[in-house]
């Protein structure tokens, strides 16, 4: 038996890390341990995520992206709500939508399957697949889509439109007279609308 690393499985890592640093990360990190921190709720310090994914502080917007990043590693959705997590502090976070957007969606070859990879707005990138589904919620006032990814431990990242259009670019009938359209990522199939 080799020890060789599989070269396909190689190629999506080395993918990823190039995605990530494209993303602004400078080297990939690591995330604390926020399911082990217990701390109790010291309670709301006026955060906020905006829809369009920008962090908000009693009314005044994060302007540092270092730190909207540093933040978002320490971000928990608990069955409450969010919250920004340490050893010794828990803070609310009111999240309007998602917590992160998806700013970037690609598609590449792994093992003969194609992958979609979405890149979020603070650096995460993540292989749509069983654990990082995607799924789509149509506003019935207005009948608008929107597309969540899943990146980590409940927190979801929206796509903004030119990764959706990405997706329907890729996407294709799921049957014979089927209306529903669908996109292939890592031997599965995810629907994201009716066709028009």
């Amino acid at each position: 038996m080799s020890n060789a690393k599989d070269p396909k499985a190689t190629a999506l890592l080395d993918l990823i890390a190039t995605l990530q640093v494209e993303a602004g990360l400078e080297k990939p990190r690591s995330l604390p341990p926020v399911h082990l921190w217990n701390p109790a709720n010291c309670g709301d310090i006026g955060l906020e995520i905006r829809k369009d994914g920008s962090w908000w502080q009693n009314g005044v917007r994060f302007s540092r992206d270092k730190l909207v990043r540093l933040f978002s590693t320490i971000l928990r959705k608990d069955s409450d709500g969010y919250y920004l997590v340490t050893p010794h502090e828990k803070v609310v976070v009111k999240v309007a939508d998602a917590p992160f957007m998806g700013v970037r969606a690609d598609r590449h070859e792994s093992g003969g399957q194609p992958v979609i990879l979405v890149t979020t707005n603070v650096g995460d990138v993540v292989a749509v697949d069983g654990d990082h589904p995607l799924r789509v919620v149509v506003d019935r006032r207005t009948g608008e889509p929107s597309t969540y990814v899943m990146v980590r431990a409940g927190l979801e990242a929206r796509l903004a439109r030119p990764p959706y259009y990405e997706l329907v670019s890729w996407a294709e009938p799921d049957g014979e007279g089927r209306k529903t359209m669908s996109v292939a990522s890592s031997g599965l199939r995810f629907t994201i609308g009716e066709a028009a």
